[in-house]
């Protein structure tokens, strides 16, 4: 089985807290991620959107792009604005030969507001999921049509975060919008890792393998304390730092034979968690887990650099 091991850029700039955010250049954020050993990076926001900019820069820094988050509004909003709005993404991510865009739900939301405590987010009645599923189902088809798959990101403090709204969501949609899986947004809702890969695997094409500190989750008061001020005291780290043992994590899907992307997205603070300490920490334990489950990590970058 083959694996490829990728980062997200959010380790160096944070896009809700700008105080947790190193001040680095996109070419510095690259080096540093592909002399841990990775060799993806999924888009942050300096990136260029044009493939005619973007695909030197990979191509030097030896990184290809392995996804880049797509701020949907389906909750609310109609297929036809948010197809209008994902078009020029999908035209990018072609171009540059990215494997998904991952789909992440901000309407209805409170992951960006710091004044929303966790235990105010926005709750579906079930008819609202069934609703809402069957079009996330039909946009996802239509962007696979246009030969970009999606990838659905659960999401703490987002209409679909604990595990009973995933498996309401997971019930009511079709095959035509995969799932990515993140293991630290899970966890951080009390959901079990291991049962969701039993349950959602043959739809997961995309994996996020970011871990938790359990003590700062423990300890937050879900009635005062925001998603980005739990961010703040350190919630997510890398694999290797936090709670979650990988090693079964990463088992589990080896056992349905996944084959794709491992993606560490660990947003916490760079000047007390280096970022490319933390990318070395995060690389040498996926290698220890992934070589153990009996996959193959792939070490090329950029095609045919």
């Amino acid at each position: 089985m083959k694996a490829k091991l990728g980062m997200s850029p959010i380790a160096w700039w944070n896009d809700d807290l700008a105080e947790l955010s190193d001040d680095v250049s996109l070419e510095e954020c690259l080096r540093q991620s592909r002399s841990a050993g990775f060799t993806g990076m999924e888009q942050g926001r300096r990136f260029p959107t044009t493939p005619g900019e973007m695909l030197p820069i990979l191509k030097k820094a030896d990184v290809t792009l392995c996804g880049g988050w797509f701020s949907g509004t389906l909750v609310n909003d109609e297929l036809a604005g948010n197809k209008d709005r994902i078009q020029p993404m999908i035209d990018l991510f072609k171009a540059v030969d990215a494997p998904c865009i991952v789909y992440g739900e901000v309407g209805r939301s409170i992951q960006g507001d710091r004044s929303g405590p966790l235990a105010g987010k926005a709750v579906l009645s079930d008819d609202e999921m069934k609703v809402y599923a069957r079009k996330l189902t039909a946009f996802g088809e239509w962007c696979a049509e246009q030969g970009m798959p999606l990838s659905y990101h659960h999401h703490m403090a987002a209409v679909v975060q604990f595990e009973h709204e995933l498996d309401a969501f997971m019930r009511h949609s079709g095959e035509g919008i995969p799932l990515l899986l993140d293991a630290g947004h899970l966890a951080f809702a009390g959901g079990d890792v291991l049962r969701a890969i039993d349950n959602h695997h043959k739809r997961i094409n995309h994996v996020h393998v970011k871990d938790v500190r359990m003590d700062v989750i423990g300890a937050l008061d879900w009635t005062k304390q925001s998603f980005l001020d739990a961010v703040a005291l350190g919630a997510f780290t890398v694999p290797g730092d936090g709670s979650l043992d990988f090693g079964k994590i990463v088992q589990k899907f080896a056992d349905y034979g996944y084959e794709g992307w491992f993606v560490v997205e660990a947003e916490q603070d760079p000047k007390k968690n280096p970022p490319l300490k933390m990318a070395e920490v995060g690389h040498a334990e996926l290698m220890r887990v992934m070589t153990a489950a009996g996959y193959t990590v792939e070490t090329q970058g950029f095609p045919n650099a």
